[in-house]
């Protein structure tokens, strides 16, 4: 078990990767043209899976350093919060990355789950497509370097 969790947030970098290379194509697209329906939805999927992969990555370590996770209604946000603090048996996961871009993240995770697909505005959704892979390999060098320092 000492190590599984480390082999646990290897897979998900992995999967976000793939994720990420998958989808591409369509946000370069949509850098060329405004998405329709199915493209925006797709994007919104790809979004929501982003996000989801950055938060089981955080679930896996506060259950491994802490034993628990935040509870309560804020519980994600609180949990992403802790992600860029240190406490006594470990240091922040995220150092360079932007607490507020993944909170942007986090929050259209919370709208796309709250709401019906055909009411996404692709305004409030551009700039996290563009920015996403840029975002994406600062938190992935974070979490390869909090994995390294960690015993």
């Amino acid at each position: 078990m000492d190590n599984e969790w480390k082999d646990d947030l290897l897979f998900e970098i992995s999967q976000i990767d793939r994720l990420l290379d998958m989808g591409k194509p369509l946000f370069d697209s949509c850098k060329q043209k405004t998405p329709d329906y199915i493209e925006m939805s797709v994007c919104a999927m790809i979004l929501q899976s982003f996000y989801h992969g950055i938060e089981s990555m955080l679930v896996t370590i506060f259950q491994y350093y802490d034993g628990q996770l935040p509870n309560g209604s804020k519980w994600h946000k609180d949990l992403l919060d802790k992600a860029f603090v240190s406490d006594g048996n470990r240091k922040p996961v995220f150092f360079n990355v932007s607490q507020k871009k993944l909170k942007d993240y986090l929050r259209f995770r919370h709208i796309v789950r709250n709401m019906y697909i055909f009411q996404l505005e692709w305004d409030k959704m551009n700039d996290l497509t563009t920015d996403i892979h840029a975002i994406w390999e600062t938190a992935k060098g974070d979490i390869h370097t909090f994995i390294k320092a960690s015993p």
